[in-house]
């Protein structure tokens, strides 16, 4: 599933408590770790005593998220946080970004200078965001958005690796409709053609699937309330990749502005969130 993951541990927040739960699932316990610091460009003079307090930091960290440190790459890094999180997941390659969030607005996200939302938009790597407002629990139901979508196979096909390694894990499946419709003439709406399939897929796993088709206008909010109900642990997103290739280093204002939904769901949905991004295009 994910064998090597970033984790941009600021020493604030649920991100600890999140990898510890993640220490339960065998597929994650055995993935490698590179573990992320970065402190602000300093002065020549006292730089040797951030560096050194930065290290123990990244100790501290490695003992209390249960990690084991032979599996534990220990980076520290000076310079501006955002970029140096992008620039260190392309270093080591990592498959997941692990990052903490404040859970704000999108605006708000920009006038706070906020480094998930920066990454968030320019990354093209699955990204597990854990909110400071989040009561954190052991993963055991996952719900992932159910939408038919390339993408969306690729965060079908994560959440079922995940919970095929949970034991006694649920997979809930929610689609998100504006108005209730009616069936074709085959007796199944489009809903349930794709909530079947997904169930299929999910049964290639050997796990349980629960469908869930939620009524709304609103997609984000109808996934969130969905989350809600479920009492999900973990929810699973398929994020598209919004930017043109002429805008990649730029962060994408109109959509930060606009009403994305995925941007909703990081900041409003009721668990951690785990995105899965579309691969990236030459």
């Amino acid at each position: 599933m994910f064998r090597n993951l970033l984790i941009a541990d600021s020493g604030k927040g649920h991100v600890e408590e999140m990898v510890r739960m993640l220490q339960d699932i065998p597929s994650l316990k055995a993935a490698g770790v590179s573990l992320l610091h970065v402190v602000p460009e300093q002065m020549q003079a006292g730089a040797d005593d951030h560096r050194a307090e930065a290290e123990y930091l990244i100790q501290s960290a490695i003992t209390r998220m249960g990690l084991d440190p032979n599996r534990v790459k220990s980076i520290v890094r000076e310079g501006d946080t955002k970029q140096t999180v992008l620039k260190v997941a392309e270093e080591e390659n990592c498959d997941l970004i692990v990052m903490g969030s404040r859970g704000l607005g999108r605006l708000q996200s920009i006038l706070a200078n906020s480094t998930s939302q920066y990454v968030f938009q320019l990354s093209t790597r699955p990204m597990l965001l854990v909110r400071d407002d989040l009561y954190v629990r052991r993963v055991n139901r996952v719900m992932v958005t159910i939408d038919g979508t390339g993408v969306g196979e690729d965060a079908l096909r994560t959440a079922c690796e995940m919970v095929r390694d949970i034991p006694d894990g649920v997979l809930t499946g929610v689609h998100v409709v504006a108005q209730a419709t009616s069936p074709s003439r085959g007796g199944k709406s489009k809903a349930d053609k794709l909530l079947e399939a997904a169930a299929q897929k999910a049964r290639s796993y050997g796990i349980e699937f629960k469908p869930l088709t939620v009524e709304g206008k609103d997609i984000g909010r109808s996934v969130c309330r969905g989350a809600l109900e479920c009492n999900a642990d973990l929810l699973v997103i398929a994020s598209q990749d919004r930017r043109p290739l002429v805008a990649r280093g730029l962060v994408d204002l109109d959509k930060l502005l606009g009403g994305s939904v995925s941007d909703y769901i990081r900041v409003h949905a009721p668990t951690p969130v785990l995105l899965v991004r579309e691969p990236e295009r030459n």
